[in-house]
């Protein structure tokens, strides 16, 4: 099949399943004596690997490392499981930072008068910067 079928079938555009090519997490694909591509359903399968690893949130990296496991079916659930357990723990740690943002921004913009004038305590405090809140260490 083509590009843009396939592109109908996963919901990604053609730039999408191209830079995803490009960037190894689906395998080159085989060509037409013309050159265009030519997809195969396993094609198809891998992009949807990539579309429901991308949902949770995995990096391009550990998407990488999720297909390697998912193609290799002499792979031990193991390394799957670590995988998932440390990305679990990154993704708490995601929502604690989220949850101190939200907190932070709700504790200004009730400070903030909303009205004509200038003064806003909002832009105040993201002038000062909560860089244990707002940024990884």
């Amino acid at each position: 099949m083509n590009i843009g079928e396939v592109s109908k079938k996963t919901g990604l555009s053609n730039k999408m399943i191209r830079y995803y090519e490009s960037i190894g997490l689906l395998p080159k694909v085989k060509r037409t004596d013309a050159g265009y591509r030519f997809y195969e359903q396993a094609d198809v399968q891998t992009l949807q690997f990539i579309l429901h690893a991308k949902a949770l949130n995995f990096s391009t990296e550990q998407t990488k490392a999720l297909l390697q496991l998912w193609r290799n079916k002499d792979r031990h659930s193991a390394e799957v499981k670590a995988l998932a357990t440390k990305h679990i723990a990154q993704l708490n740690t995601q929502i604690e930072q989220l949850k101190s943002m939200v907190s932070v921004l709700k504790e200004t913009a009730e400070c903030c008068s909303g009205n004509e004038n200038a003064d806003c305590p909002i832009l105040e405090k993201i002038e000062q910067g909560e860089k244990n809140i707002w940024f990884s260490k």
